[in-house]
């Protein structure tokens, strides 16, 4: 049965949406054997049109984010939903079919990592999500756009599940196929109301940009993003956060566990905190005295009297060092005359966003705007502020809308 026999040319109002518990043709079976695979990867070059795609994770689990279950839908050939695991990751077959296709996928750029590393890269995209935010749509999860646009309402439930799970139950399988089983009406309803607003060439500029993405750079001190670490004032409380931060970062990698589940971070600052002397102190603070936490509880002591004998030219600086501007709400202090260009740019930036219907951060990315203004380019006129949004990532269509007003914003003074 294709999605067409649910009635969705006659899909009742958004008032009244129809809840879909189950796939249309059922649930389909777990591909899990190479021959599924071969079976699959023919059924699929059968078909037509693009191809819809998903993944399940399991990032509050696991330490590494891999796909532990991959979905996919093309007309003519139905859904699929490949088990990469017992699959051992060996998807040449399913490459060869997917690479040279378009895929639609939903926030493309959270499943486009797990993907490439199974070799599955699109030849093009096209992202629902993104594409529901530059139609101007106030929320834009997956359910709310199938809904507001389709008329169907999808079950929730398990998008935070344990999918490195096995077997996976009967109500996740129907999750992760309904997941891609709406993706490609809901693409044609978002093309169509993209090309209606004058913005499906911006759309193909965003959906480019996501698809040839590189990974993002490592983080200088990821362990400065310890949750609660602003109540460590000192040198030394940090470098004990630092060496607790990457004790557990190894242990949950070689465990591939989600760091939080090997220890999590509000454990971390309480250590520090409490400074414990001995295995007792510290099995007598709040999860450490725990069944499984009392094992490592010498290892984790360790790490802390480590850091108490750290040499001082070891410890690390209290304020974090970075290449970027201050918080702009310290800019009045530091140098009011950026403050000035960060208003005028805003001001300006939040008018083009309105006028247009569109977010203002996909506009143009804050951080690109607050660098620009706190070091502004020697030549301020449109062209040399068009080439510092080039360089910075911007879009074509993103300069043409922003670099004039921007140039303007960039000439404002606190005086």
């Amino acid at each position: 049965m294709e999605i067409a026999d649910r009635g969705l040319e006659e899909a009742p109002e958004p008032s009244a949406p129809v809840l879909l518990t189950e796939p249309a043709d059922g649930t389909p079976p777990v591909i899990a054997d190479p021959e599924a695979l071969a079976d699959a990867c023919r059924r699929i070059a059968g078909g037509t049109g693009a191809i819809a795609v998903d993944t399940e994770r399991a990032s509050g689990y696991r330490y590494w984010p891999k796909a532990y279950l991959v979905q996919l839908r093309r007309e003519g050939a139905g859904t699929f939903l490949v088990d990469p695991i017992a699959l051992e990751g060996e998807l040449g077959p399913l490459a060869e079919v997917l690479n040279d296709a378009e895929w639609v996928l939903h926030a493309a750029s959270q499943d486009l990592p797990c993907l490439t590393e199974l070799d599955l890269r699109p030849a093009s995209l096209f992202d629902t999500e993104l594409a529901g935010r530059l139609a101007g749509y106030e929320r834009v999860a997956l359910g709310t756009l199938v809904e507001l646009l389709l008329g169907y309402q999808l079950e929730k439930g398990h998008s935070a599940a344990d999918w490195s799970k096995r077997p996976l139950p009967l109500d996740w399988l129907n999750y992760a196929a309904l997941d891609v089983e709406l993706l490609i009406p809901l693409r044609e309803k978002l093309e169509a109301e993209l090309a209606a607003q004058g913005k499906l060439d911006w759309a193909r500029e965003e959906f480019e940009a996501v698809r040839t993405a590189g990974p993002p750079p490592p983080r200088a001190e990821p362990w400065r993003r310890t949750s609660g670490i602003h109540k460590i004032r000192t040198a030394r409380g940090l470098a004990a956060v630092r060496e607790l931060w990457l004790a557990r970062d190894e242990l949950a990698r070689k465990r591939d566990r989600a760091p939080s589940r090997v220890l999590p971070d509000s454990a971390i600052v309480n250590a520090v905190l409490a400074e414990p002397r001995t295995v007792a102190e510290l099995q007598a603070l709040p999860v450490f005295g725990g069944r499984v936490q009392r094992k490592y509880t010498s290892n984790w002591l360790r790490h802390l009297q480590a850091a108490r004998a750290l040499p001082r030219d070891q410890l690390p600086n209290p304020s974090q060092q970075n290449d970027g501007p201050p918080p702009p709400n310290r800019w009045g202090d530091k140098d009011p005359d950026a403050a000035a260009r960060l208003s005028a740019a805003r001001t300006a930036l939040n008018r083009i966003a309105e006028h247009h219907h569109l977010p203002v951060e996909n506009l143009l990315l804050p951080d690109l705007v607050r660098r620009t203004c706190w070091r502004p380019p020697e030549d301020r006129g449109e062209a040399g502020v068009a080439e510092v949004l080039r360089a910075g990532g911007a879009r074509p269509w993103q300069i043409e809308l922003t670099a004039a007003e921007l140039s303007q914003a960039l000439h404002a003074t606190a005086s």
